[in-house]
Formats: structure tokens, sequence, C-alpha cells
């Protein structure tokens, strides 16, 4: 199977027309369900083993729990009008999970607040109306205009990049 690209070095043609929100939308509201479905019945050991250099499944999820709120800051930042969309903090990404300390938490917990999160972000979604859909701003990383959906987007594909990295730890084993 080929290796999939480090996130850092993906692009996006972000070209979608807007008429796909709906589609984009479930996805995201389903990605929780794919999560807990991937991890059904894996042991504390598999879901909490850290790879050399890397986070472990655990942390992955913990991860997506996260970044969860910049998709939210992200969406405030249409929201206000500003040009700029908020850079994440990609240093500091590390760190947090770190400090979270993941693997010390039961796995329902970080499940459930994945879940929680996502609810939260998908609403925001579902409240806004064909005027704000169809607003830009600038993504700092990507130098180019996003719209919200570009925004939705690029969170399913961060959601997929992730569920992948934890298939290729899975098949590791």
């Amino acid at each position: 199977m080929p290796k999939k690209t480090p996130w850092i070095e993906r692009g996006f043609a972000f070209d979608l027309p807007v008429s796909m929100f709906p589609n984009i939308l479930e996805r995201l509201r389903g990605t929780p369900a794919r999560v807990e479905d991937r991890l059904r019945d894996l042991p504390p050991e598999i879901l909490k083993r850290r790879p050399a250099g890397g986070w472990s499944i655990q942390e992955t999820i913990g991860h997506l729990v996260l970044v969860e709120g910049l998709w939210l800051g992200r969406l405030d930042d249409f929201a206000a009008g500003l040009t700029e969309l908020r850079p994440a903090d990609l240093a500091g990404s590390a760190a947090r999970i770190e400090a979270a300390d993941f693997n010390a938490q039961e796995t329902a917990a970080v499940l459930a607040d994945f879940r929680r999160d996502r609810a939260v972000f998908v609403a925001r979604l579902e409240a806004l109306n064909d005027a704000a859909v169809g607003r830009a701003a600038h993504h700092p990383r990507l130098d180019r205009p996003m719209r919200i959906i570009d925004l939705m987007v690029f969170a399913a594909e961060h959601d997929d990049h992730h569920l992948a990295g934890i298939s290729e730890l899975l098949a590791g084993e």
C-alpha cells in the first residue's frame, strides 16, 4: 500500500461547490462513529502503545479532540469577518498532547470528548445561513483563500489522515 503524504505536505484544490455542504457535513458528523468503530474491542495496551517518535492511537484521538478548538475558532474568524484565519499551532501540538496526558485517561472518556466537541462543530455549521457559507478568508499556511466548505473538507481530510495513521499502526501489530 502506498505511504500516506504527511499532513503538512498536503495540497488542497478547494473547488467543491457550496451545494456539497450537506454531504461534507455528514462526513464530519460521522467521524466519531467511524473512530469508535475502528477502536472497538482493542485492548488498552494497543490503544496506548506509543510508536517511536509518534503518538499512540489514543493520543491521536486526543489530538482530534484538541483540533476541534481550531475548527471552532476558524468559524469564529469567519463570523467576525476577518480576512485572515487563525493559524494552527503546529509547533505546540506535541506539547499539548503531552500535557493532556491522553494515555492516562479512559478511552471511553477521550472518545466521548471527541463526540461532544464534534457535535458542537456540526451544530455551528448547521446553524449557518447561505450568506455565511459563502464567506472566505485567507488560510495562513496554505497561503490561499478558504471558504467554509473548504474548512469543512480540510477538517474531514484531517480526520481521515489520522484514521489512516491509526490503520497503519494497527497493521504493524
